[in-house]
């Protein structure tokens, strides 16, 4: 399940927003595009959030004829969403590559070049992660880091695909990942067109399932990752964590090295707030009294000594976590 398509210089995305009720297609054709795809998350997920914006600017180059100009237009573009770090990573390469005017042609190379990279690692991390999950464990994940979220088999889900590949029999939980369900729109919906034993459960609901002995792993995404480990993602993932934790639950971070954030400490982060109307409103339909304030953050932050261990294409790794002198 691909949610982009690249056909000549032509770009289209699924939008997301949709499912999993309808399908469509959205063109992307510029910066412009790239950013409204990215921020009203008609694409989401760290990793399609990277290659759509790196095809988005490359598409600009065509109309842009000052070098400075386009710069600037990358710096917007990585506004669309603070925290993901490889919206930041894929607008800097792309800028790296078109010199010291733009271009089309090495702007769109390197766009390729990060669709294809991209690609590869998924795979990569699913075969990394495979032998951490044994024949009929139950594995819990939070959010959507499956392909809906990278360009192909996804990071959280790639291990879990690649165990069914071989013939486990894996069985998964899934959070509906208010405000926006990416859990129970996305993931669950994934998983059951991969032919997955899937059951959905309330955000609510983990600790106790985890209580009941119901789930063996813990596997999440990520959206940016320090060196030390520290882990941005969707917010709820520290909940799950510190559940993990209480249980003796492994919880695990699957992420490709184009998440690391080698730069940046935990305070330095932004951690993006949305819009207080994806909690008034499910489906168009208000749910919230009128005159309520909303506190809606986007991402939280889970600390290192909450991971078993993270997975990258380039291999497993436990604590204590150092990246930089790693991956």
């Amino acid at each position: 399940m691909r949610p982009i398509k690249v056909q000549g210089e032509e770009v289209l995305v699924l939008d997301q927003r949709l499912l999993p009720t309808r399908e469509k297609w959205v063109r992307i054709s510029s910066a412009e595009d790239a950013y409204t795809a990215i921020k009203t998350m008609i694409v989401r997920g760290a990793p399609l959030i990277g290659v759509v914006a790196a095809y988005g600017l490359a598409l600009s180059a065509k109309k842009v004829s000052d070098i400075e100009e386009y710069r600037k237009m990358g710096e917007w573009l990585k506004t669309a969403r603070p925290t993901a770090i490889n919206l930041m990573w894929a607008v800097d390469r792309v800028l790296r590559a078109t010199g010291s005017a733009p271009s089309f042609e090495r702007s769109w190379e390197e766009a390729n070049k990060i669709f294809s990279e991209e690609l590869e690692n998924a795979r990569k991390i699913g075969e990394n992660g495979e032998p951490l999950f044994e024949d009929g464990d139950v594995v819990l994940t939070h959010c959507n880091a499956g392909a809906l979220a990278t360009v192909d088999y996804g990071t959280a889900l790639a291990p879990l695909r690649v165990a069914k590949e071989k013939g486990k029999n894996i069985k998964v939980f899934a959070t509906e990942t208010r405000p926006v369900l990416q859990g129970a729109r996305l993931t669950a919906y994934e998983l059951v067109k991969d032919g997955f034993d899937v059951t959905l459960i309330a955000d609510t609901a983990v600790g106790l399932t985890m209580m009941k002995g119901y789930i063996k792993k813990v596997i999440v995404g990520a959206d940016r990752v320090l060196r030390d480990g520290t882990t941005i993602n969707k917010i709820g993932t520290f909940q799950v964590a510190t559940f993990a934790k209480r249980f003796n639950i492994p919880f695990y971070v699957a992420l490709p090295s184009s998440t690391l954030d080698l730069k940046s400490r935990v305070e330095e982060v932004v951690i993006e707030e949305r819009s207080p109307e994806e909690l008034f409103y499910i489906k168009g339909r208000r749910i919230a009294p009128r005159g309520v304030k909303a506190f809606n953050p986007a991402f939280d932050i889970t600390p290192p000594e909450l991971i078993t261990a993270i997975i990258t294409e380039k291999g497993v790794y436990y604590p204590p976590f150092n990246f930089g002198q790693g991956p």
